[in-house]
């Protein structure tokens, strides 16, 4: 049966009344925000259940906060092509997110210090505000990714105010949405959104009987670490985002196919790194047996060792869907554009430390500011390029053999022959009864000229060799451990024959200033090794102390100098 091609194959225009060619975006309406909130009313009767509020509490403390982030996100997506990448999912990402932060509250102690009467008047605002930083986890995306518009093509200030008041104000029933190219996640942007959501009277009220909750609920909305205190907060907030993150790339994939799978774990590998950097000895940079070597030629992980520290780091941390594999995290990495592959697409190189007896494999960071986004100054770089080979050490020429010098002919005694006259005949030699038959005789010197000059070297002209002095030695009395003593032994050899950038420990007027670092990579416990050291008496002050070490301020102990035999002299600087 033959089809005439110029059939329509259908004459339904109802059909049809739905396709068009180009495609056009139908854009997104304009809903009000309680109907933006009925669409998750199950999971906010869950969020009412886990605060254990009755309805007129909740109502009046909790359902406000909902309105003024659905108010603000209205149904903007969270992503472009990954995660809650619909309509409505930068709104259902908070939900719940905030919904399982909120429930890991019940296995956490906050205020542990303080007494239990001031934890039970502070518990439910420590719970108010990990569901805030839960809620606003994502509040930054409007600011950094998005582009929303009208139909006329005026554009939201997300900076003044929420996504709703404006549609309101401008009368828009459809918005469009444009995403930013190559746009950077900031995270820090979420605080300038803040105020849209959190009433001021209510950070009032979190503040109220502390300094604790407001700055931990602002620095887990930025992304900032805080260095001096545990952030209960932050952790619950990224254990929750992981888990709603893998469960809906989860489902995505059984209903959808393979999801974009590793793109979501970037921030928090990064964040391993930099919690790493901090708080871990063998990262301090360009030390022994050190994880971080900045060169020349830029800064390196040594792999997978670094990978190996990240897993491990993110497991005591019970995040979901972390992968295992060092080279799953380097492809995550290398996509992020965190590390830098070589021109062949390779995404390892090959270094070669100053200190190492062999290269290492190790991953090229794309930028060192990477790790050290929240320090004051990047550490001293090596003078000289991690990925060339270093010189072998040049040996010293040898000096031509001299030409051998005629040796001196032995001396005879001369003795005058007797002439038939009686007389002594002058200048006449005879050969001495103990020369051997065939010897050549000596040769009478020439008076002729001056003498000539020895060719053999005095002995008062040769070199006299530069006496090397000892290396420096530890003192310690028989009742430190051996685990404490071996360490000591350890950093104290590093100060002979080494260059000072090199030395484990530093050489002082009053002492010798032993960084933390240095004991912990030595596998000692820093408390109990200064708890030995200070019954052994071999410590200046039982106190750890602050000085500058190697570019950056180290936490240490000072040991006494005389328990330190043949000790550098220290740098005129008080810094090495």
């Amino acid at each position: 049966m033959s089809v005439d091609p110029t059939t329509p194959l259908s004459n339904d225009g109802a059909a049809l009344a739905g396709f068009s060619y180009p495609s056009v975006d139908p854009g997104i309406p304009a809903l009000e925000v309680d109907a933006l909130l009925d669409a998750h009313r199950e999971l906010i009767d869950r969020i009412k259940l886990c605060f254990g509020m009755d309805r007129a509490s909740f109502e009046q403390s909790v359902r406000p906060l909902l309105q003024h982030y659905a108010a603000y996100v209205h149904l903007l997506p969270c992503t472009a092509d990954n995660y809650f990448n619909d309509p409505g999912g930068l709104l259902r990402i908070g939900l719940e997110t905030a919904f399982y932060a909120l429930q890991g509250t019940d296995a956490h102690i906050f205020s542990g210090r303080a007494t239990i009467t001031e934890r039970r008047n502070l518990e439910p605002r420590w719970r108010l505000a990990t569901f805030i930083a839960g809620l606003c986890c994502e509040l930054h995306r409007p600011l950094s990714q998005l582009i929303v518009t009208d139909e006329a093509g005026s554009e939201w200030s997300p900076y003044l105010g929420p996504l709703t008041g404006w549609l309101q104000i401008h009368h828009v029933t459809r918005y469009f949405l444009k995403w930013r190219p190559n746009a950077i996640e900031s995270r820090s942007l979420g605080l300038f959104a803040l105020p849209h959501v959190v009433a001021a009277d209510v950070l009032q009220d979190l503040a109220s009987g502390n300094t604790q909750i407001v700055p931990h609920l602002l620095a887990t909305v930025a992304g900032l670490p805080i260095y001096r205190d545990h952030n209960v907060v932050e952790t619950l907030v990224r254990r929750s985002l992981a888990l709603v993150i893998d469960r809906f790339l989860l489902a995505s994939a059984a209903r959808y196919g393979k999801p974009q799978l590793g793109s979501h774990l970037e921030r928090y590998l990064v964040d391993a790194l930099r919690r790493l950097v901090v708080a871990n000895a063998s990262w301090t940079p360009n030390a022994d047996k050190s994880r971080v070597w900045y060169g020349a030629d830029g800064m390196f992980l040594v792999w997978p060792s670094a990978a190996d520290d990240v897993r491990k780091l993110l497991e005591a941390d019970q995040l979901p869907g972390i992968p295992k594999a060092p080279e799953t995290i380097l492809e995550v990495l290398l996509t992020a554009g965190v590390l830098s592959a070589q021109e062949g697409g390779k995404g390892t190189w090959l270094i070669h430390p100053p200190t190492g007896k062999s290269a290492f494999e190790a991953v090229k960071l794309s930028a060192p500011g990477i790790l050290y986004t929240e320090l004051d100054k990047l550490p001293e770089a090596l003078p000289n390029q991690l990925l060339t080979p270093p010189a072998p050490p040049t040996q010293p020429a040898a000096a031509p053999p001299a030409a051998a010098a005629p040796s001196s002919p032995p001396s005879f005694p001369r003795r005058a022959r007797a002439s038939a006259s009686g007389a002594a005949e002058p200048h006449s030699t005879s050969l001495p009864e103990q020369m051997p038959l065939g010897a050549t005789p000596p040769t009478a010197p020439s008076n002729d000229g001056p003498p000539e000059a020895s060719s053999e070297p005095s002995a008062s002209s040769a070199p006299k060799p530069v006496p090397i002095p000892p290396p420096p030695k530890l003192i310690a009395p028989l009742r430190l451990p051996l685990t404490v003593r071996d360490a000591l032994q350890d950093i104290v050899a590093t100060l002979g024959g080494a260059e000072a950038g090199w030395w484990a420990a530093l050489p002082a007027e009053d002492g010798l200033f032993i960084p933390l670092a240095s004991l912990a990579t030595r596998k000692l416990t820093p408390p109990a090794a200064i708890r030995a050291m200070g019954d052994a008496g071999m410590l200046v002050s039982p106190s750890p102390m602050t000085r500058s070490f190697q570019g950056q301020d180290a936490v240490g102990v000072l040991l006494a100098p005389r328990h330190v035999q043949g000790m550098p002299q220290a740098a005129a600087s008080g810094d090495i």
